[in-house]
């Protein structure tokens, strides 16, 4: 199944809201979707399942943004550590409005947006252990897996994994293998596949959070059971497994670990550290082992081997490091390469988008390892597999942004500032705009290490992003400038939003990226785009994410008032996600208020449901966050992405 669209207009809390992909259409659709769905080699698809990073919109908020345009804007710290204190919402609104009115709306309520909605909410709030040891939370949630709706008891499984209470690893174990105390706790004689699937999703939540080794061994083991397990019925659950193990990192050992004859047969042997994982991916993974990958390695599930093993080298250091980070980085380039054996086409999308999370930009003579990785993307981008070009471009970039250890770190950047910029100015029109992209993302990652991308680069982006008459393109061009902060390019921006009027998705785009360069200019033009936009709940929400960056507090009481007077469900639903993304306490008794409303719909009160679990999370950046960013989508489950019920379709 296709994904669902990154940023799509969502008819319940299960699916995300925003802007429609290209190809769809806004409000009701009155006919079919053509049989072969939306062009998924899209670059905004790539950009709904890694923004967050980069909007991280709560950090404007919490870290003390002043208000554009007032006289405190360019004040120092005083003023935003004092703004900091009146805008994060507090421990006493959360725990004395908020989590009563969730709890009120799980004892009360049966419509599923609702109780889906409470349900991720309390779960991101978390709660302290009592006296006993034990989380209120998890008992409250853990009451939902037997709830007769699939939905309800499939979010309470991996809402035990969102709210990472040690104690849930043994349920959620049962959960995910089917076993007795699993089929005790929904009520029925079999976990169903979905609940399974979901609960190996919250199996990794809980090893990404937890600080006891231990049980991240625990963890690690019994997913590896299940993706040894010879049965491809359980696809799903398979995918699901693999990609909770790249989160569940057990912490690296020096030498070997001393196991009994016993724990040397068992999959413990893959999870007594980091190294023994980064093996068993290896080994996974590798083509080669043709009779064990027929027996119980589909190559759908080895798709998602390449970021685990992106993930888990990610931090690990020294001599032995560096020896495992070259076996997966060759075996990843041996994927990928046009002659590949490599069959399956996600396997080598996957290939290309873990090389840019494993790669640097050190010279190492051609010959090391960071320059084979470089010339394999290159070559990859240029003619290799429709959809593996476009991440091989992302790939190139995120290691432009990557110094290296030797002599010559950023001895790389040239060759990759050309292949950019090439295929930028000259390369096929589908390609162009993911080349805009990959330049911001490059930019955005090079200030994150204290450097600056060239200005000849810059002003190549400036001038495809003046040049651009095609809506579907605009928004990566206009995001790649938002990216690098390029002051300069307010001006073209702006006329952009004059140019494309016909298109809200376009337009959206602009303003968020007028956002991410931060500049209070453009603050008054967007605040009129929102009066405008009362009934364009797409242009609406990215309006007032962009006022949300430019740090406007005036943003949270005027979509107050905006909410107090929508009617369609579609403006309410965009209003209170734009409320939630922002994170301004403000914005809390409004929701309350939405969700014990006794006029507004279901689906609407369940998105307040959802807001407020996105204002009062413990965590900074969406949870599935740590899911969605650098996946392949490609290689997609049901309960993955799509149809808005898989795992990245959840607020």
């Amino acid at each position: 199944p296709a994904p669902s669209t990154p940023g799509t207009p969502a008819p319940a809390p299960g699916t995300p809201a925003g802007t429609p992909a290209p190809g769809q259409t806004q409000g009701p659709v009155t006919q079919a979707a053509p049989p072969s769905g939306p062009d998924l080699t899209q670059w905004d698809f790539w950009w709904g399942f890694n923004k967050e990073p980069y909007l991280n919109l709560k950090s404007h908020i919490h870290d003390g943004s002043i208000q554009t345009g007032s006289d405190d804007f360019f004040l120092g710290h005083g003023q935003q550590d004092q703004a900091k204190e009146t805008l994060r919402p507090t421990k006493e609104q959360i725990e004395n409005v908020v989590v009563p009115a969730l709890l009120e709306a799980l004892n009360k309520e049966r419509h599923n947006d609702i109780v889906t909605g409470a349900l991720i909410a309390l779960a991101k709030i978390g709660d302290s252990q009592d006296e006993s040891g034990e989380s209120r939370f998890q008992k409250e949630i853990a009451k939902f897996l037997s709830d007769s709706s699939q939905e309800i008891a499939e979010t309470a499984a991996v809402a035990l994994g969102i709210l990472a209470d040690d104690r849930s690893v043994d349920l959620l174990v049962e959960l995910m293998n089917d076993g007795p105390a699993g089929r005790k706790a929904v009520g029925s004689p079999q976990v169903q596949l979905r609940t399974r699937a979901f609960a190996a999703y919250g199996l990794g939540l809980l090893g990404y959070r937890t600080s006891d080794n231990e049980l991240r061994k625990r963890i690690a083991e019994h997913l590896v059971d299940v993706l040894e397990a010879p049965n491809f019925a359980t696809r799903d659950i398979k995918v699901a497994a693999m990609v909770a193990f790249g989160l569940t990192k057990v912490d690296p050992v020096e030498g070997e670990v001393a196991l009994s004859e016993d724990e040397q047969k068992s999959n413990l042997r893959w999870c007594v550290s980091r190294q023994a994982q980064l093996s068993f991916l290896l080994d996974y993974f590798d083509e080669k082992n043709q009779r064990a990958n027929k027996e119980t390695r589909h190559w759908f599930v080895r798709s998602h081997a390449p970021r685990a093993m992106a993930m888990l080298l990610d931090g690990l250091q020294g001599e032995e490091a560096d020896t495992i980070r070259t076996s997966c980085a060759e075996l990843l380039i041996e994927a990928s390469g046009e002659r590949s054996d490599y069959s399956q086409r996600e396997l080598q999308m996957s290939a290309a988008l873990a090389l840019g999370q494993i790669g640097t930009c050190e010279d190492d003579g051609g010959r090391g390892i960071n320059g084979k990785i470089r010339k394999t993307l290159i070559e990859v981008a240029g003619k290799g597999e429709q959809q593996a070009r476009r991440f091989a471009l992302v790939s190139l970039a995120q290691i432009g942004a990557r110094p290296g250890t030797g002599e010559k770190p950023w001895g790389g950047r040239d060759e990759i500032k050309e292949a950019l910029t090439k295929t930028l100015g000259r390369g096929k029109v589908q390609m162009k705009p993911w080349a805009g992209l990959a330049i911001g993302v490059q930019a955005w990652d090079l200030a994150e290490a204290g450097e600056a991308l060239d200005s000849g680069t810059v002003l190549a982006l400036q001038a495809a992003t003046k040049d651009c008459r095609r809506p579907a393109d605009i928004g990566a061009y206009a995001l790649g400038l938002g990216m690098s902060k390029t002051v300069d390019a307010i001006p073209t921006l702006v006329e952009k939003l004059d140019f494309f009027t016909g298109s809200d998705e376009a337009r959206g785009y602009c303003c968020v990226a007028l956002g991410l360069i931060g500049d209070p200019r453009p603050v008054e033009q967007i605040q009129q785009l929102i009066e405008e936009s009362k009934y364009r709940p797409d242009l609406l929400k990215q309006a007032a994410i962009a006022l949300g960056l430019l740090g406007d507090k005036q943003i949270v009481p005027t979509l107050v008032d905006m909410l107090g007077n929508a009617k369609g469900m579609a403006t309410q639903a965009a209003i209170a996600s734009a409320l939630g993304q922002i994170g301004d306490r403000n914005s809390i008794e409004p929701l309350v208020d939405m969700l014990k409303s006794s006029t507004m719909t279901g689906s609407a009160r369940g998105f307040a449901a959802v807001a407020l679990g996105i204002v009062c999370d413990k965590e900074m950046l969406p949870w599935n966050t740590k899911i969605g960013r650098n996946i392949n989508y490609r290689a997609n489950s049901s309960t993955l992405t799509g149809a808005g019920n898989g795992i990245l379709d959840i607020l």
